[in-house]
């Protein structure tokens, strides 16, 4: 949990957990780590925030008013992509390509971003590199040599697949799209003993503000109207987007049922002061 305004975590934690009093009774893995700071891996559905992010910004789609058809696939350089709905989701403005998080839309918004621009804007929001955090072993993700990037590439990495990411590297880019895109050193220390620790701004007007509300409006919609919606609460404004990222195997390749169940979302939408994720690794039973 992060405070949009400043980078300042109000909370993190990671489960299993163990109590310190008996660490000796505790594997070493579990007593060692932190997996929202050192942990890669691939973020899903919930990087498309980025593409939708970039993608308005660059005025590369009107969200409200551009429309897409979905057959449940696009083929990318002799890849076939598919959507999640494997009939498709038809005719759709892009507001309800986000609500369904339907990965051929956002193939065409990053085909149409183009490598340069995409990458740019992800390296703007810290993506590749340490947030520089005040917490030991933090990891920098894994991003695709710009080099090598073709189109396939390019493709999946607007749906957030191909790509590896820490849980505080989205945290502190998502603050930064729907806070006017201000981005923040994120931090755990709030003072030490009388000095206050001041907030660190790393970069700003990486988004228009008008920007930042289009994406606020199309996350709300999410809750409202999507994929989101067992994240609503009545009488409060929430906009969020869901997650689902297959893992991958010691060999390379895809695990089959084997996924990364996430959640991102902040409150208020209009002016948000929070944002929360979490992620669920391998989860079963769930409905």
């Amino acid at each position: 949990v992060m405070k949009v305004d400043s980078g300042e975590i109000l909370g993190i934690t990671s489960l299993p957990s163990f109590n310190p009093s008996n660490y000796q009774n505790y594997d070493e893995k579990i007593i060692n780590r932190n997996l929202a700071v050192w942990q890669n891996y691939e973020p899903g559905s919930t990087f498309k925030i980025v593409t939708l992010a970039a993608a308005i910004n660059e005025k590369k789609v009107n969200v409200f008013e551009d429309t897409f058809y979905d057959s449940g696939a696009v083929k990318v350089s002799g890849a076939t992509l598919h959507c999640w709905k494997r009939k498709g989701h038809g005719f759709q403005t892009f507001i309800q390509v986000v609500e369904n998080s339907c990965n051929p839309g956002f193939v065409n918004l990053g085909l149409k971003l183009g490598k340069d621009t995409l990458f740019k804007y992800i390296s703007e929001l810290g993506f590749g590199k340490k947030t520089g955090i005040d917490l030991n072993g933090e990891a920098t993700g894994i991003l695709f040599n710009l080099d090598k990037v073709k189109d396939l590439e390019l493709a999946t990495t607007a749906f957030g697949q191909g790509i590896s990411v820490t849980a505080i590297q989205q945290v502190s880019a998502v603050s930064a799209i729907i806070n006017n895109g201000k981005l923040y050193t994120p931090f755990i220390v709030l003072q030490v003993v009388d000095k206050k620790i001041n907030k660190k701004l790393k970069k700003e007007n990486i988004i228009t503000n008008e920007t930042s509300s289009h994406v606020r409006y199309a996350l709300e919609s999410v809750v409202a109207n999507g994929s989101g919606r067992n994240a609503y609460i009545e009488n409060y404004r929430i906009g969020g987007k869901t997650g689902t990222a297959q893992k991958v195997g010691e060999n390379g390749r895809y695990m089959e049922n084997n996924y990364i169940l996430s959640f991102i979302g902040f409150l208020n939408s209009e002016n948000p002061e929070y944002v929360v994720y979490i992620a669920l690794d391998n989860p079963k039973g769930i409905t």
